[in-house]
């Protein structure tokens, strides 16, 4: 069962393409995914069964975070740089490898086109990496059709099968002009960096005419070109052919908090990237902010600086350059301007988050709280006590105290209380007496050291535990606290409170809850917790009485010598499974330790 962080942050997620990455308890990431739609993908790990390795891992998912980008096919290439980053002990597949291709446009004196895995510092041009190597290996073969270099090895004397195609300029027996060459790869280049209208506009026009011709396969044929070109040429930013080593900062700023991203290029991939959210004061100005927090990012011990930082527009990049010692720009347009939008939407988004978080646990806390004091028509109060008994067969009975406030456990205020008087049956005289008795001791005693009262108290119970409670209150204390019951069903499910003031002349009625309301989920919580405490109390006070009990009956052992062997050893068993010696260690005489062993 997914955690309540994780419940919370399920919905908030985006309908937007993106990497996420799985978390253990440490902070560790442990599974890299991708999808087109993240809140889709996400949610399915923990709103649909699994199996097996999936099960295993969906179990060991403590956090998660997300990385938000453009297109499925930058989520691809991102989530190949994550996981070879993180070594993700889920992911399998993309863990090694060669990479995917690209498209190279050689820097030869007769260039060709053709597809390479390896990125070299030769001044070629480099496209891609492509996901899709078929996709990619189909678009190069219409480069080389449409946009024909060198198709052939080189001079030989005499025309290529390709130059009598149209696919090669013909360098195997003439002399190129460099003018020519230049028009090609200046047309390959818009072609390949997303100018693709003409292109798929003259595919698509050839394609409906040969279904009119009826040639089929041909346009069948035409119909893949077109897939494979839009799916190889999207624009994608993540990979990039510039390889300078890079930092990329960018900022959102809401209800007095700043977010800053900062994404981190190095070998022409997005590497990683760091979140960081803090208040601003009234008198702070964002801008100088974000300055100040990227020289202080720069100022940490081990910070490998890059050759260049890119920033948004209003920065000023002379001073923050002088700063941190690292140029500085602010890029206007292209791939490296996409990407500062998208750092600035990822920082936007996680602060989004923040508040929705926040306002979502609102909801769940005060606004649950709020929930109840205006079923029972009373002002907003932060603090609620509720009690509830315990015994068994009536034998070492007591009483917890839970105390929430704004909607969540507020441990500190909680108290134990042993009850004094034994009870011989469980009906409505002892609970009367039981709630008689622990109200009159915590709220004497409050009165006595002049402590805050709650503002409402919920007895686990009916209108039995309600009315002892009031009248304890009303008539001994004098003290006018609001009183309600948290009543259950016939399947011992709680469903209403009762409330009613008998002191002031409002009958006891029954209030339903919305079993789907914040109120009703925190009203449960609350009788669950002080369960619970009451519980958990009684069952240590029992199994010490137990202890106590049996020790009592061993002749030989008194009070001080019980004292001594609780202090040593806590337990009956690590009493029993005690050696003489030990025995004598926790310091008894060897005819007490005997009579301990043989008794026991």
């Amino acid at each position: 069962m997914a955690s309540q962080l994780i419940e919370n942050k399920l919905k908030l997620l985006p309908e937007k393409a993106g990497c996420y990455l799985m978390k253990d308890v440490n902070g560790k990431v442990i599974y890299v995914g991708k999808s087109k739609n993240l809140k889709n993908r996400v949610r399915s790990y923990f709103k649909s069964s699994q199996e097996g390795r999936r099960a295993e891992l969906v179990k060991n998912i403590a956090d998660y975070d997300i990385i938000v980008v453009d297109s499925d096919k930058e989520a691809f290439l991102l989530e190949v740089t994550l996981i070879k980053k993180y070594q993700p002990y889920y992911n399998v597949a993309l863990k090694s490898g060669t990479g995917y291709p690209y498209i190279e446009i050689t820097n030869e004196k007769n260039p060709q086109t053709r597809l390479t895995s390896i990125v070299y510092k030769d001044k070629g041009y480099y496209f891609g990496p492509y996901p899709n190597v078929y996709a990619a290996s189909a678009t190069l073969k219409f480069i080389q059709k449409v946009f024909p270099l060198r198709r052939c090895s080189g001079y030989t004397g005499r025309p290529c099968l390709y130059y009598h195609m149209g696919q090669c300029l013909g360098s195997c027996f003439k002399e190129v002009p460099q003018s020519e060459y230049d028009e090609q790869i200046k047309k390959i280049k818009r072609f390949l960096n997303g100018d693709i209208q003409e292109v798929k506009k003259d595919l698509t026009n050839k394609m409906l005419q040969a279904s009119a011709d009826l040639e089929f396969e041909r346009a069948g044929e035409l119909r893949d070109q077109l897939k494979y070109i839009e799916e190889t040429v999207e624009k994608q930013k993540i990979i990039s052919n510039d390889h300078t080593q890079r930092d990329i900062f960018n900022y959102y700023v809401d209800r007095s908090w700043i977010s800053i991203q900062v994404f981190f290029l190095r070998q022409a991939k997005l590497l990683r990237r760091e979140s960081h959210m803090f208040p601003l004061t009234d008198e702070t100005d964002p801008e100088d902010e974000f300055m100040s927090f990227i020289a202080q990012f720069y100022a940490q011990k081990n910070r490998v600086k890059p050759r260049e930082v890119l920033v948004p527009k209003g920065i000023d990049q002379d001073e923050l350059a002088a700063a941190i010692g690292i140029k500085v720009r602010t890029p206007q347009r292209g791939q490296k301007a996409s990407l500062m939008e998208m750092a600035r939407e990822n920082a936007q988004l996680k602060l989004d988050d923040k508040f929705r978080l926040l306002e979502l646990g609102q909801r769940k806390t005060k606004g649950a709280q709020e929930e109840i004091f205006k079923a029972l028509g009373l002002p907003y109060g932060s603090y609620i006590e509720s009690f509830d008994h315990s015994h068994i067969q009536g034998a070492d009975p007591v009483s917890a105290l839970v105390v929430f406030k704004d909607g969540e456990p507020f441990k500190t205020g909680y108290r134990k209380f042993k009850l004094k008087g034994e009870v011989e049956h469980q009906n409505s005289a002892d609970e009367v007496g039981n709630t008689r008795e622990v109200v009159r001791r915590r709220y004497s005693r409050l009165l006595k050291e002049h402590e805050r009262m709650p503002d409402l108290i919920l007895m686990d119970g009916g209108q039995i535990q309600v009315e002892a409670c009031e009248d304890v209150l009303r008539n001994e204390l004098n003290l006018d606290i609001p009183v309600a019951g948290m009543v259950k069903d016939d399947k011992h499910r709680t469903n209403h409170l009762l409330y009613g003031d008998p002191f002031k002349g409002q009958p006891f009625k029954l209030i339903p809850m919305d079993p789907k309301s914040e109120g009703f989920y925190l009203m449960t919580r609350i009788q669950d917790e002080v369960h619970r405490f009451a519980i958990t109390f009684h069952r240590q006070t029992h199994a010490k009485n137990s202890l106590v009990s049996r020790l009592d009956s061993i002749k030989g052992i008194g009070p001080k010598s019980r004292t001594k062997l609780l202090r040593e050893f806590g337990s009956l068993k690590k009493i029993k499974e005690a050696s003489i010696d030990d025995l004598r260690k926790a310091g008894l005489t060897l005819t007490q330790a005997q009579a301990v062993k043989i008794s026991l």
